[in-house]
């Protein structure tokens, strides 16, 4: 059994008094289901669990009117064994984007207040929830809102690093203790340095995908991994074909099968001409929208200037793209390139595999992806945010200089960048302004957010007063 850190967010959830239904948005096959009907098994008297795509009777239940009552009737006909408990059970709706109607009906369920909700969707993100032909079948051709103010929605990632190594029996304290090097910017014991390598590498091509971690463990196979990947490949593939829009169908494949192409260039920039000879924006960009709405994949935005905001200097235009997880990316790769990498190899596809690691980490930390590259000029692989301040991250270095990372450090009162950070194939150490970093650690950056900003105390009643004693003459 896999143990998440979507558990403790659950819980969370369940212990704030008058929470909303809950849904959660996430990939295909990224472990959705499993965790919320275990957690709900754990935590509940009653659980009520409806699949809408397995299940398409069950959407009637949701039509005409909203009223919890009506629907409860509804779904208790045509499942007689199911308990509604007020304040004991969780309705767990998986799949909501084939029910639009029983995503409008969250609001009824909130505002009743009897029982706890959870939606689960892998294309959510999608615009308009699938075809038309597939709504009209289940005549749910009716407008339906989106329940805003009445829901909670959060995302869920594959697996992360962490996890995987949870996964693999490495405990936590192990992981603090490595942590704590990075923080005090001392080596890792070679042993145990040696050791998270190794898992490292592993965790590259084994990938954040629960059912290909399942695999792993149970077989330590790479085979059966890649057999899982084709399958989960293949169900992606499905989805592009039942659930995109008929001008897009064509060309969805087409983009995210260019993706191992696109990041072989030495300037890994996605360009729709690599798609095909001729192919151009106006006619594949619904497609890789769609691939990201999708989940199936994430940008990484060139920015203008390597500086904060990164969001605002990003340009729209002028993107890498990776898919969500490492395995997924390493699946689409030549089959012999899990052997390399096994065998610490990682400079395959001009440095594509570290770029696509360092993707991953950011991502599964909540991240937007920025890069700076200036043509015949600087080239800083990603940009982050840490302690106010815009910090390049260089991935592909080995022992090589980082050139364009010493560049911008050495001219501060242009490029306002004091720190960088050097992922490679070595221990912790420092030169100068660069911490280097064994790759392994990308997952232990840390980014602050709002909540985390110290917010000075203001004695308002002395404000008042000393407003009051203010005077103006006239």
């Amino acid at each position: 059994m896999l143990k998440r850190k979507i558990e403790e967010t659950l819980l969370q959830w369940k212990n704030q008094p008058g929470h909303n239904p809950l849904v959660i948005k996430g990939v295909r096959q990224c472990g959705k289901t499993f965790i919320v009907k275990q957690f709900a098994q754990q935590h509940y008297d009653s659980v009520v669990y409806v699949n809408f795509a397995l299940e398409a009777d069950k959407i009637t239940a949701f039509l005409g009117n909203k009223d919890v009552d009506t629907i409860l009737l509804n779904l208790s006909t045509l499942m007689p064994e199911a308990q509604f408990i007020p304040g004991k059970t969780c309705i767990i709706l998986d799949e909501i984007q084939d029910c639009p109607d029983a995503r409008t009906s969250l609001k009824s369920f909130k505002l009743d207040g009897r029982f706890d909700i959870i939606a689960t969707g892998s294309l959510l993100g999608v615009k308009g929830y699938g075809d038309k032909k597939k709504k009209k079948k289940n005549n749910i051709m009716g407008k339906n809102s989106v329940p805003v103010g009445y829901e909670t929605i959060i995302s869920m990632c594959p697996l992360d690093f962490e996890e995987f190594l949870w996964a693999n029996g490495i405990r936590q304290e192990s992981i603090e203790a490595v942590r704590k090097c990075l923080q005090r910017e001392i080596p890792v014991p070679e042993g145990v340095h040696y050791a998270f390598q190794q898992l490292f590498y592993r965790y590259i091509v084994v990938g954040g995908l629960p059912a290909a971690i399942n695999k792993f463990i149970e077989t330590n196979h790479m085979g059966e991994v890649a057999t899982v990947y084709r399958s989960i490949i293949d169900e992606y593939e499905d989805d592009m074909v039942k659930y995109a829009d008929d001008a897009d169908k064509p060309h969805i494949r087409e983009c995210f099968e260019s993706i191992p192409a696109q990041l072989a260039k030495e300037n890994k920039k996605f360009q729709y001409s690599t798609i095909k000879k001729g192919a151009r924006a106006s006619q594949y960009a619904g497609s890789l929208q769609w691939l990201e709405d999708a989940g199936i994949i994430h940008r990484c935005y060139n920015t203008n200037i390597p500086e904060l905001p990164l969001d605002g200097n990003a340009k729209p235009g002028v993107f890498k793209v990776y898919p969500t997880d490492i395995g997924i990316l390493m699946a689409m790769f030549d089959p012999g390139t899990r052997a390399d990498v096994l065998q610490g190899n990682l400079y395959g596809y001009k440095g594509a595999i570290f770029e696509g690691i360092m993707a991953d980490f950011l991502h599964k930390k909540g991240q937007n992806l920025y890069y700076y590259h200036k043509d015949g000029g600087l080239e800083l692989d990603f940009l982050i945010r840490q302690k106010g301040e815009c910090v390049p991250c260089e991935v592909k270095s080995t022992s090589n200089k980082a050139k364009s990372v010493k560049t911008v450090l050495a001219h501060p009162e242009k490029y306002h960048i004091t720190q960088a950070l050097k992922f490679g194939d070595y221990n912790v150490g420092r030169d100068g302004a660069i911490l280097t970093v064994p790759s392994y650690m990308g997952f232990f950056l840390e980014f602050e957010g709002v909540e985390d900003i110290d917010l000075p105390i203001l004695d308002i009643d002395e404000v008042n007063r000393l407003a009051s004693a203010m005077s103006f003459e006239q």
